[in-house]
């Protein structure tokens, strides 16, 4: 089977586009002809063709509104970035490209790339597209034209294939790649947090369908089909199938729109109604806990831990959050959640309770307590057989340095 490569060269494609000559216009149905909305644009590199749309709602819900309303704050702390908070809505560009293939890399082209942006007007959706691969030089500059006032880069796996793939194209055209300058956010990193607990998938489509509840129309084609279809427009010159393309990256970019105000919601304000999954909070809980944000971890621990939750979650969310005031020297209130996971049979509450009447009281009849109780735990027969072998011999040997220590103290 010939590679993408050969692909690409049977079809008059090569690293880079000098002296590529145009080709012999194709009969069928061009895009100037499918898509008539669309405009030439004049670079210095030539002509290319880019279909410019501007938006008030989401076309799937026309009530969402597209505008942005969250502050930023608590996302501006996660990405590291202080000037976040600053940055006009209309600096944000949120970007999304179709390829020729899915694997990325130098024999990869961006045949079409999205960029939506905030307007006085609404949102306003440009796609840049390559009508053939001698335009990339023109393509490529029509874009680096409407991102000079471009402050923040909004993507969804975009740090690890978009902007890789786009400042490589630059470069492979003898261009600096402009795309390493902009403060960078890539939501996928954000919703594998938020949702890696609850979602089987964290794809921009499982977010849609699950979070957002952004139904698609039957216009919308499996991202794995889209480069098949440019290879057939390159052969055929029927841009038709395009559209279906057109759509599927139109509906991207808006959602990552609608993703970046409801992340920021949420973070901002993680008791408002956004967040109504008790699961959710706990990741949120663990985000906070991340960022250095303790109070506003232990609440959203708190108000997690009052849903009904699956046995796993409940109890890490009872070790990180009974960690986390450890480290604070919050000791009472450690040893209230050490002792509500105690019930659960957690060996590590056990584990903790008895270090802290052995170190910090010098109770150790009460630590002994702690200790045997743990012991009987993992003896019994349907305790796992793996932590067995890790938790009796430490359990055994503290049982004994302390029943020395409680003889000594007697004496």
């Amino acid at each position: 089977m010939p590679s993408l490569s050969d692909q690409l060269k049977s079809l008059g494609v090569t690293v880079g586009t000098d002296g590529i000559k145009p080709p012999k216009k194709k009969s069928g149905f061009p895009i100037e002809k499918v898509v008539p909305d669309g405009n030439e644009i004049n670079t210095p590199f030539g002509n290319t063709y880019v279909i410019d749309q501007v938006y008030k709602d989401d076309p799937r819900k026309p009530d969402i509104l597209l505008e942005f309303s969250a502050s930023l704050i608590n996302l501006s702390t996660w990405i590291g970035d202080p000037n976040l908070v600053k940055r006009k809505p209309g600096s944000f560009v949120f970007l999304d490209t179709e390829t020729s293939g899915l694997a990325g890399g130098t024999g990869t082209y961006a045949f079409l790339i999205g960029a939506g942006r905030f307007t006085s007007e609404g949102f306003q959706l440009s796609q840049y597209f390559m009508r053939d691969p001698y335009e990339e030089p023109a393509q490529l500059a029509a874009l680096h034209s409407a991102l000079v006032d471009c402050e923040v880069l909004v993507t969804y796996n975009g740090k690890s294939f978009d902007v890789p793939l786009l400042n490589s194209r630059f470069i492979a055209n003898g261009e600096p790649p402009p795309l390493r300058s902009y403060t960078h956010i890539d939501l996928l990193h954000i919703a594998r947090k938020i949702w890696r607990d609850r979602l089987e998938s964290r794809t921009l489509g499982s977010i849609e369908t699950h979070i957002l509840d952004l139904p698609r129309t039957g216009e919308d084609i499996p991202g794995w089909m889209v480069p098949a279809i440019y290879f057939d427009y390159l052969k055929s010159g029927d841009a038709r199938p395009i559209t279906n393309v057109l759509y599927h990256n139109a509906m991207d970019i808006i959602s990552l729109a609608s993703l970046l105000n409801h992340v920021s919601i949420m973070l901002d304000d993680p008791h408002g109604g956004k967040v109504a999954d008790g699961i959710d909070l706990i990741s949120i809980a663990k985000i906070f806990e991340d960022m250095g944000e303790f109070s506003a971890a232990a609440g959203c621990f708190e108000r997690g831990l009052n849903y009904d939750l699956p046995d796993r979650i409940r109890n890490q969310a009872f070790y990180r959050w009974s960690i986390m005031e450890k480290r604070l020297e919050n000791l009472e209130k450690s040893i209230g959640l050490w002792e509500i996971a105690a019930e659960l049979k957690e060996i590590y509450a056990h584990e903790e309770l008895a270090k802290v009447f052995e170190h910090r009281t010098k109770d150790f009849s009460r630590a002994i307590f702690w200790t045997e109780l743990a012991l009987e735990i993992v003896s019994t027969p349907d305790y796992p057989v793996i932590d067995r072998e890790i938790w009796k011999p430490k359990l055994e040997h503290r049982l004994k340095r302390l029943q020395k220590k409680l003889s000594s103290s007697n004496k």
